[in-house]
């Protein structure tokens, strides 16, 4: 089924959520006018439409291939994302220091959105190029950035992150590779890392690896690691790749989806001469790392939207077409399945899903820029948002394809139709850049206590405030008032009972925040001039959204009210009887 951008939405988004004209009010942002704004939207829509969509079935039934010389993509890919660097696409959010365009991070955002709803597994690429910009950004040296960022900033070459080995996957700390000083100011690198998306392929002239590595007598645990830059090929006089650095592709992995992003497994230094930069101070790595990881897990969550948008376009276009049975109390001929009251629920469910992940996405997303301009209490609202965006978003995903799946009968679970890969796609995205449960446990840990005006809790009872204040639905309002009370019953428990209650709490705090975001789109979409039948679904969606999917929300209070004493009602061993 031919995919199509979904501008009008984001544009909608982005104009009563993020409100980017305020952001293109500012000198730093000032490029970002409505016409640019609308040209980078639309062309796009046009370029993912017409380079990365038709690869998306030959990205999943082919995948990426190893062989001994390294990754080969399948037929098509190469050529698809030379288009993409030709294009430019991967400047809209690079400064224009280092060769970008310089337009605020949400429209990056936005442009990514798009790429991934072509091509989930395609995306990634650029997808992880952005958090090593983001990275030698904010950490890199001048001479590091010179060389490499105009290069990264084009996608001429391409970025992945480096953290999971063999027996550190969440606990980073147990990291064992390792960086030698090699004398001259550089490092030899040794080690081995695991599920690395983008590794290695043949589609960009180098790869650039940022690497978590422990230097000699360095402290145990996450204090003791250091970030490396590390070059597929180094760079030689003339700052071009020359020779090869020592770094082999060891094995892909053989995964449930993604199959058109190599998840590599990397070794470095076997034969010595795998040479490192030092990215930022010595044992300053999570710092840089998770300028990356923070990056990453707002793109993760994006990554929802992607697949619930493509999956729910997928699903329309089915269920217009189906044929089968009189609608219920008829009498009547066989009608298409779109015209049935539990088809409708679904539809109604994927539409508004999706649209709320997308705004609470967006809306994170637009705190970046703020934050970037030095708006007063932007970075900590950032904070706070981030997980709900990369957990909810990706759970959003994950439950969007099953429905879509489902609208297709018996024909969803087979491949011909090719909406079971949407499924398959969305699963990783709960589990990597921080599983969604290391996404709750950091919101009622770190994020919960984050402060304002000296008062612990301030951040988030601030975001609390500001939904109360707008909220006009009376079940909205009950559910902002349960996620107060759900938070301050969690600022006076042990650590035990706030991680027994955190998954519970962040979807209901996510869900209030949604619904929030909805109703205000709806009220929008009520004033506002432009295509009728856009703001009529737009009211609609989001009226469905409040009156139905806010109360289930409610639910899940008791849980996020509960002590952990039931969690460990049952032995180790019980849980095998």
């Amino acid at each position: 089924m031919p995919f199509t951008a979904a501008t009008a939405d984001q544009r909608f988004v982005l104009d009563h959520v993020v409100r980017v004209s305020e952001l293109a009010a500012s000198d730093r942002f000032a490029a970002a006018s409505d016409d640019v704004v609308d040209a980078v939207l639309e062309g796009a829509g046009a370029f993912a439409e017409g380079e990365w969509a038709p690869l998306s079935r030959v990205g999943d039934t082919v995948g990426a291939k190893w062989t001994p010389d390294g990754v080969v993509m399948p037929e098509g890919f190469a050529a698809a994302y030379q288009a993409y660097v030709e294009g430019g696409w991967g400047t809209i959010g690079v400064g224009e220091a280092h060769g970008g365009q310089g337009l605020p991070f949400i429209i990056q955002t936005a442009v990514l959105e798009t790429l991934g709803a072509a091509n989930m597994g395609f995306a990634l690429c650029p997808t992880l190029t952005v958090g090593a910009i983001e990275a030698l950004s904010h950490h890199g040296s001048p001479e590091q950035q010179a060389r490499y960022l105009p290069h990264l900033a084009t996608g001429a070459w391409t970025g992945t992150m480096n953290l999971t080995e063999p027996q550190a996957g969440s606990d980073v700390g147990a990291v064992r590779s390792k960086a030698e000083p090699r004398g001259d100011g550089t490092w030899s690198i040794t080690g081995q890392k695991i599920y690395i998306s983008f590794g290695d392929h043949d589609m960009a002239e180098n790869i650039v690896h940022l690497v978590l590595a422990r230097t000699p007598d360095a402290p145990p645990g996450t204090k003791g690691l250091s970030l490396f830059l590390v070059p597929k090929y180094r760079l030689d006089a003339e700052g071009r790749p020359g020779v090869l650095n020592d770094v082999r592709v060891v094995s892909i992995e053989h995964k449930l989806g993604l199959h058109a992003s190599p998840t590599c497994v990397l070794s470095f230094g076997d034969n010595g001469d795998c040479v490192g930069e030092l990215i930022g101070p010595e044992l300053g790595g999570m710092r840089g790392m998770f300028t990356m990881m923070n990056n990453a897990r707002l793109n993760v969550g994006l990554q929802g939207v992607q697949i619930a948008e493509r999956a729910t376009q997928h699903a329309v276009a089915y269920a217009r077409e189906r044929m089968q049975s009189a609608r219920p109390g008829s009498g009547g001929a066989p009608v298409a399945i779109i015209e049935h009251p539990d088809v409708r629920r679904m539809l109604m469910r994927m539409k508004a899903q999706t649209q709320a992940a997308r705004a609470l996405v967006y809306l994170a997303a637009g705190q970046v820029d703020r934050a970037t301009l030095g708006e007063a209490g932007a970075q900590a609202r950032l904070d706070l948002l981030t997980p709900l965006a990369k957990a909810h978003g990706t759970d959003i995903g994950c439950e969007v394809s099953s429905l879509a799946i489902q609208i297709h009968g018996g024909m969803g679970y087979v491949e011909e139709t090719g909406v079971a890969q949407f499924f398959r796609d969305a699963r990783i995205t709960p589990i990597y850049e921080g599983t969604n449960g290391i996404q709750a446990a950091d919101l009622v840990g770190r994020k919960l206590s984050m402060g304002s005006d000296g008062v612990g809790g301030g951040v988030m009872f601030g975001l609390i405030a500001d939904m109360r204040a707008d909220a006009q639905d009376a079940g909205l309002r009950a559910l902002i008032d349960a996620c107060e009370a759900v938070a301050r019953r969690l600022l006076g428990v042990d650590a035990d009972d706030r991680l027994a209650a955190s998954y519970p709490f962040l979807t209901m705090l996510a869900t209030a925040v949604c619904g929030w975001l909805m109703e205000a789109q709806g009220r929008a979409a009520a004033a506002a001039a432009g295509d009728p039948a856009f703001l009529h679904m737009k009211r609609a969606v989001a009226d469905f959204y409040v009156t139905q999917i806010v109360p289930e929300a409610m639910g899940l209070k008791a849980a996020a009210m509960a002590p952990a004493a039931p969690l460990y009602a049952l032995s180790p061993e019980a849980f095998a009887a």
